[in-house]
């Protein structure tokens, strides 16, 4: 596969060394933030890989689609566009597919916290809360892996019904509502954490990077996938359609 990286920052860069290393793709362009982007800048790619920043994605987005190259998007922070994106994208007879965080290992910790909040559910004595630490330069809060999870959990236990991510010094949190809290420190890649409580006992779902590589080699897989799924089903596309394809 011929990559197009839109966006060479720290995650950008990582992409390539993959994408370098694989002995299986190559990097055929590398668009950073301030380029001018054409739909000529994308011609003989076969994947187009933006991590950029919401504004920089959305503005670039239309030229994307129109040059009918599958663009895999790891840019967050524009959730509240999604239907529209999800519209552009059919209009343009092409394919997307979007995720927060493209590491496997986040995913397979969304899936098990899927699991853990819906078994939970019942049971009133178990609480829950969700929290993320990232980078001081993280720029959106909370992180779109902590919306994600907090989605799921909404998704599966309908004692939640609400998502707080700021507390009120004069109001105490009410039982339906779900706390996703953020920490920015220092230079942590990303950890993020289901924390289930009760009288008894205490749960901790957790998933914590060590680097960028799996965030960056879970984007080229799926960037592969994508490109063999436009052939014959183009559309808009998450994780979960990725790995529910794979896991059967």
């Amino acid at each position: 596969m011929k990559y197009t990286l839109v966006g060479y920052g720290k995650m950008g860069q990582q992409i390539a060394g993959i994408i370098k290393t694989s002995g299986e793709h190559e990097v055929h362009g590398v668009l950073d933030i301030d380029a001018e982007i054409t739909q000529n800048s994308f011609a003989g790619s076969d994947v187009i890989i933006d991590f950029t920043v919401r504004d920089a994605f959305l503005a670039n987005l239309p030229v994307m689609l129109a040059s009918k190259v599958p663009v895999v998007v790891g840019t967050t922070g524009w959730d509240a566009e999604i239907n529209r994106v999800k519209t552009m994208v059919e209009e343009a007879g092409t394919s997307l597919i979007y995720s927060a965080n493209f590491s496997l290992g986040v995913n397979i910790f969304l899936r098990t916290l899927r699991e853990a909040a819906r078994m939970i559910g019942p049971f009133e004595e178990f609480d829950i809360a969700f929290s993320e630490q990232h980078h001081t330069a993280k720029a959106d809060f909370p992180s779109g892996t902590a919306l994600r999870a907090a989605e799921i959990i909404l998704g599966v236990n309908d004692r939640k019904k609400t998502i707080v991510s700021q507390l009120s010094a004069d109001k105490k949190i009410s039982s339906d509502e779900l706390q996703v809290a953020a920490i920015r420190l220092g230079s942590v890649f990303g950890h993020h954490a289901a924390h289930v409580n009760s009288e008894f006992d205490d749960i901790l779902i957790a998933h914590t990077a060590r680097n960028r590589k799996g965030f960056a080699g879970g984007a080229v897989q799926a960037g592969k996938w994508l490109a063999n799924k436009h052939i014959s089903h183009p559309g808009f596309y998450t994780m979960d359609d990725f790995l529910d394809e794979v896991l059967g």
